[in-house]
């Protein structure tokens, strides 16, 4: 089994991520879960959602606090959110930022996790500029598919045909390409 927290701030997607994470897998085959842990919930609180993929049945319901994955969506968690508590030895860190994991002072985290695990996306710039809103969840997606190898983008971009239409459709799934292409790109330098 594959477990994987996301992080964001209400209003960003976080748990429409997750499910559509869950879809994408879903789509591949796998067995595979979704479920949001809200505290207060208003518009820029933190939000945390959990999603399970595996080949077998998921019984488990519990929050994953020791995840293999773990997607930021909002940077300024980093201040005020343990967001890397758990993480596996292998686990695998995708960041929402135009900044490299050094510059928002992540040189530990990458020196303890395998070279290439922590990687930055500029997920929320590649949503305004072809959704033209601040929601990165498609761009996220499909960088954990392209860092992990855990999806394909395809599936990514299906799961958000399937939950959307027209446009918008398109939109996210042109979204997934540009993402899935930077941290394809961004690996060749591990």
């Amino acid at each position: 089994m594959f477990q994987i927290r996301l992080h964001g701030r209400g209003g960003q997607g976080v748990v429409t991520s997750a499910e559509m994470l869950s879809l994408a897998a879903f789509t591949e085959g796998h067995y595979a879960q979704a479920f949001p842990s809200f505290g207060s919930e208003r518009t820029g609180a933190p939000v945390v959602a959990f999603a399970r993929v595996s080949d077998h049945q998921i019984r488990l319901r519990e929050p994953i606090t020791e995840p293999d994955a773990v997607l930021i969506q909002d940077r300024t968690l980093l201040e005020s959110v343990n967001v890397f508590s758990g993480l596996t030895d292998n686990a695998y860190v995708l960041l929402n930022s135009s900044q490299t994991p050094e510059e928002l002072g992540l040189a530990d985290l990458v020196n303890r996790l395998p070279k290439g695990h922590v990687i930055t996306l500029p997920a929320t710039k590649f949503a305004m500029e072809r959704i033209g809103r601040p929601l990165p969840g498609a761009a996220m997606l499909a960088g954990f598919a392209a860092l992990t190898g855990k999806l394909k983008l395809e599936s990514v971009q299906q799961a958000f045909m399937t939950r959307y239409t027209g446009k918008v459709a398109q939109a996210n799934a042109d979204v997934a390409s540009d993402a899935f292409n930077f941290v394809l790109n961004a690996k060749k330098n591990f």
